[in-house]
C-alpha cells in the first residue's frame, strides 16, 4: 500500500479530474479498501479540501468550493499553460498586472526544474503603441461586477462618463461611403468610444448628470487591449457596446431577462462590423465586412502585395501584375491605402475609387505647391 502522503496526492488528483467519483470506483483507482478512502477523505477536509459526500445506493465523493482556497494540485500540461496564461494577464490592461505577477513568481517557484526550463523560454512583453496619452486602466473590481451581471442575466445599471479631452467627432472626418462627411470608426480614429458613447458637452456648461443606463448585458470582450460589454439598450431599444473603463456599475442590479440574439451569429463577428462603422448582418469577416470595397490591377507582383496585406484578396496575374480586392471605411481611404504600394494602379471599379483617387491626386498636387512665405 502507498504511503498515506502520495496517497491523499493521488485521490486529490482524481478528485480534480471529474465532478462526481463514486466511493467504489476511487477504492479501485487507489487499490484501498472503501474505508480507507473515508479515512483520506476526512484527512483531505482537515486539510482544508471542501469535499462532499454524496448520498445514493452507491454514495460517492465530489470536491466542491470552499470558503478559502486550498493547495491544488496541477499535471504538467497544467502547470506550463496557468504560467504562459499569468504573463499574458500582465498585458490585458484589465488591472490585474500586480497580482498576476506575483501569482506567477509564486507559481514559478514551486515548479519543478524541468517545467520551469520550459516557462522561462517564453517570456511575454507588453509593447504599446505610442499614444498620445496613455491606455485607460480597468478597475478589476468594474470587470467582475460586469461579468457577474453577464453571467446572472440581470439587467445591469451603470452611470457611463464622457470621452476625456478632445470630442471625437473632431478628430478626424472623411469622406464616407455614402459622400457625406462621417467620423471616423473606432477602427481607424484616434482612441475613443464605439457607438455606445455619449454626446461629448462643451467645457463650458455644466450640464445635469445624465441619468443612468440601463441595459441587458450579454458579452465582455476585449479589443485593441481594451474591454467593451456588449449589451441591449433598454432606453434606446438597440445594440450598443460600451468602454468598460467608462462604466461605473450602480446596484442593485435590475431583473433577470432572456437572451437576445445577436446580430452577425457571434460576438467577434458584431464587435468587427461595430468598428469597421458597417452592419453584423453585412458578414464582418474578410473584405465583406467593409463599407467600401474596390478592385485594381498593381504593377507589382503579387509575393509582394501579400507582405504588406492582412486583409483582402490578391491574385496573381503574372510576374509583375497582380488584381488586389480590398476593404476600407471610405473611398479616400481605400485609395489612400491602396496609394501605399507605390506602384502603377489600373482601378477595376467601382467608380467611387476612381473619384477618390482624382480628390487624392488634386490634394496632394496642392500640397506640394510652394507657399508664399508673408511678408514680415
Amino acid at each position: 500500500m502507498p504511503k498515506t502522503s502520495a496517497r491523499l496526492l493521488s485521490l486529490l488528483s482524481l478528485l480534480q479530474t471529474r465532478r462526481d467519483w463514486p466511493g467504489a470506483l476511487l477504492a479501485e483507482r487507489l487499490d484501498v479498501s472503501p474505508r480507507t478512502v473515508r479515512r483520506d477523505v476526512d484527512r483531505l477536509r482537515e486539510l482544508g479540501y471542501p469535499v462532499v459526500a454524496m448520498k445514493g445506493p452507491d454514495g460517492g465523493y465530489r470536491l466542491d468550493a470552499g470558503t478559502e482556497l486550498p493547495p491544488l494540485l496541477f499535471d504538467d500540461e497544467q502547470a506550463v499553460a496557468l504560467a504562459v496564461a499569468l504573463q499574458i494577464a500582465t498585458t490585458t490592461g484589465a488591472g490585474i498586472e500586480e497580482a498576476a505577477a506575483r501569482a506567477l513568481n509564486t507559481v514559478r517557484q514551486v515548479l519543478p526544474a524541468r517545467l520551469r526550463h520550459r516557462v522561462d523560454t517564453l517570456r511575454v512583453t507588453a509593447v504599446d503603441r505610442p499614444a498620445i496619452r496613455p491606455e485607460p486602466q480597468v478597475d478589476s473590481d468594474v470587470l467582475m461586477a460586469i461579468g457577474a451581471t453577464v453571467h446572472g442575466r440581470e439587467v445591469l445599471r451603470f452611470d457611463y462618463s464622457p470621452v476625456s479631452g478632445p470630442a471625437r467627432a473632431t478628430a478626424g472626418t472623411s469622406q464616407g461611403c455614402g459622400g457625406t462627411s462621417a467620423a471616423l470608426p473606432a477602427s481607424a480614429a484616434p482612441p475613443g468610444s464605439p457607438t455606445g458613447a455619449l454626446p461629448q458637452t462643451p467645457r463650458h456648461t455644466d450640464p445635469a448628470p445624465p441619468p443612468p443606463r440601463r441595459v441587458e448585458p450579454h458579452h465582455l470582450v476585449t479589443w485593441g487591449r481594451r474591454w467593451y460589454l456588449v449589451a441591449w439598450d433598454l432606453d434606446r431599444d438597440d445594440w450598443r457596446t460600451f468602454r468598460a473603463d467608462r462604466i461605473t456599475p450602480r446596484t442593485p442590479t435590475g431583473p433577470r431577462f432572456l437572451p437576445r440574439e445577436l446580430p452577425g451569429a457571434s460576438v467577434a463577428a458584431f464587435i468587427t462590423a461595430r468598428f469597421r462603422g458597417v452592419e453584423a448582418t453585412e458578414g464582418p469577416d474578410g473584405v465583406g465586412g467593409w463599407p467600401c470595397r474596390g478592385e485594381v490591377i498593381l504593377a507589382l507582383p503579387a509575393a509582394e502585395v501579400l507582405r504588406h496585406t492582412r486583409e483582402g484578396i490578391v491574385e496573381e496575374l503574372g510576374p509583375d501584375r497582380c488584381r488586389v480586392v480590398l476593404g476600407s471605411w471610405s473611398w479616400p481611404g481605400l485609395a489612400a491605402a491602396i496609394g501605399r504600394f507605390d506602384a502603377d494602379i489600373e482601378v477595376i471599379g467601382p467608380p467611387e475609387l476612381a473619384s477618390a483617387f482624382v480628390h487624392l491626386a488634386t490634394r496632394y498636387a496642392a500640397a506640394a505647391q510652394p507657399r508664399a512665405t508673408p511678408d514680415p
